[in-house]
């Protein structure tokens, strides 16, 4: 048989109304076949009787008659069917558990390639083949292989899904649209799905933005752990070398004091062995003269006696022991002052260690800080590079715009912060007077104010040669064993605090704490005049040298 007969062999086996193959095939009057049940179905639901294929009427319901032929060609056709989907089974792969199974398929349940929204039924590769030859199965919908496909028929009708209702907001059939919403307005599934689709690509796009920001979320939050995992390394490392040093010098002062002991120790017992020894060695003399002395005393020779009597009546000469004795040391204090001594030997390793522990943690926030012209005052002199600042005789001829510093000799660094930490270091070293620290964005700058956290001032200050004063409120007058030569400022925003170090010391000089931080903050300097040339040295900002 060639390919056209069997396709019209196949067709010829497709009832019109169903579109699949005859059951209980019957005969109309005018010659065309249908299934028993379609065409029953059909009249029932019909006001007239017509032919659905070539639309004649019929006065009365014609009696159906079963096409004996046609009946054994359309079963001898199922047969044909069955044996060919069997002989292809065995290549085609059973439907594993999650997979959507054919549902024509007896015995083993093959896995559907397709699913049928027309026939609402699901087809493994032979079951599929006469949808994809049949010229009237051709026209059907097909999709990827889904389960309860009647899911995809109208509760209500029995009908295909095949509109959607945007007043409803929900899909219905095309009975839907004409009975229980007929003033709405549709649009075919396929339609809507084109613009859902688009929303679910922009709602895509979007879950992937989330995505991307979470994601750089949480590289944010490692790197803070990597962060915090290396301060807290230092930190340990820091503590770990103070602690070292503490220890070594209480094992040093313990050590001595036991020196000290033993060795006070060691001379009284040397004291007593000498006298022992001495004591010992007049004894042997005594003895020796005793024994002389009994012996002559034995004696009969009368002249002997007489003649050594003068020599032996006396007692050897000895040491008058009567007030020799032996005292032991006394230790009275001895710990007293040794743990007094270490103490102040701790207190200032302390010092000298945590001071220095203390500025390396801060100088890992250095930051680059310059000078801003547009705020300095006219007498003021600035180095090109803007690191460099002192005051001048000759008042320069400037814009007063309103940042600019008048009357007050200062100036304000570009760079402002509001969040975070941060560090810069100042040398001072020739000047006789001079100001430090940080201000915030909004201090009076056209008046002499007080330089206090009140009005926007966190500052430390040098006069007279010797007075170094942090300038709270009231001031706190500090007292420091050398002249600064290189000043360290930090701030840390969040946590209210700046801190002043004397750098070549590294020692912590003064800090503000509980400040409240709520605008931006700037590095502040003032030179101070230059009292004729005797402070005409600039204040200098020094790159960071981190302390080893």
């Amino acid at each position: 048989m060639s390919a056209a007969s069997c396709l019209r062999s196949e067709d010829q086996f497709l009832c019109s109304i169903c579109l699949d193959v005859f059951t209980d095939p019957v005969t109309t009057p005018c010659g065309h076949n249908f299934c028993k049940n379609c065409i029953t179905e059909h009249w029932n639901s019909n006001d007239q009787y017509l032919c659905p294929m070539c639309k004649k009427v019929f006065n009365t319901r014609p009696e159906l008659h079963v096409n004996t032929l046609f009946s054994e060609m359309v079963s001898q056709f199922r047969q044909e069917a069955q044996q060919k989907a069997s002989s292809s089974s065995s290549e085609q792969q059973a439907a594993k558990p999650g997979e959507v199974p054919c549902d024509v398929c007896t015995g083993t349940k093959l896995k559907a390639l397709k699913s049928c929204l027309v026939c609402l039924t699901s087809y493994c590769e032979t079951h599929l083949e006469t949808h994809l030859t049949v010229s009237g199965l051709k026209r059907h919908q097909l999709m990827d292989p889904v389960e309860n496909l009647e899911d995809r028929m109208c509760m209500k009708h029995d009908k295909p899904l095949e509109l959607f209702c945007k007043t409803d907001q929900t899909c219905v059939c095309m009975l839907c649209s004409v009975l229980n919403h007929k003033t709405h307005e549709f649009v075919p599934l396929k339609e809507e799905y084109e613009g859902k689709k688009a929303e679910l690509g922009k709602t895509e796009a979007e879950i992937q933005q989330m995505i991307q920001k979470r994601q750089l979320k949480i590289e944010e939050m490692k790197r803070s752990i990597n962060f915090c995992k290396g301060n807290a390394d230092r930190e340990k490392a820091e503590g770990v070398q103070v602690f070292t040093a503490l220890k070594e010098s209480v094992e040093r002062s313990l050590n001595e004091l036991i020196e000290t002991i033993e060795g006070q120790q060691r001379t009284t017992e040397k004291q007593a062995e000498d006298f022992i020894k001495e004591l010992e060695q007049e004894i042997s003399e005594l003895m020796k003269r005793s024994s002389e002395v009994e012996k002559l005393s034995h004696s009969e020779d009368h002249l002997h006696l007489l003649q050594n009597f003068p020599s032996l009546k006396a007692a050897p000469p000895t040491k008058d022991w009567t007030e020799v004795s032996v005292y032991p040391p006394s230790y009275e204090g001895t710990v007293v002052r040794t743990v007094t001594q270490l103490e102040e030997t701790l207190s200032k390793e302390m010092k000298k260690l945590l001071g220095e522990a203390g500025l390396k943690r801060v100088q890992q926030y250095a930051v680059d800080v310059t000078l801003d012209p547009d705020t300095a005052h006219p007498h003021l002199i600035l180095s090109d590079d803007e690191k460099q600042v002192n005051h001048g005789d000759v008042k320069k001829n400037l814009p007063d715009n309103p940042g600019r510093f008048s009357p007050c000799v200062c100036v304000l660094g570009k760079q402002s912060f509001s969040s975070g930490r941060f560090y810069f270091e100042v040398q001072v070293k020739g000047k006789t007077k001079w100001d430090l620290g940080v201000a915030r964005e909004s201090i009076n700058r056209k008046e002499n104010i007080p330089l206090s956290p009140q009005d926007g001032y966190w500052t430390i200050w040098f006069r007279n040669g010797n007075e170094y004063s942090a300038r709270n409120d009231p001031p706190v007058r500090l007292s420091l064993k050398s002249q600064l030569q290189k000043v360290g400022v930090f701030v840390d925003y969040e946590e209210g605090l700046v801190s002043f170090y004397d750098v070549d010391a590294a020692a912590l000089i003064y800090s503000f704490t509980g400040c409240s931080f709520s605008e931006k903050l700037y590095p502040y300097f003032s030179p101070c005049i230059n009292d004729g040339g005797k402070n005409s040295i600039p204040l200098i900002i020094c790159p960071v040298n981190q302390t080893e």
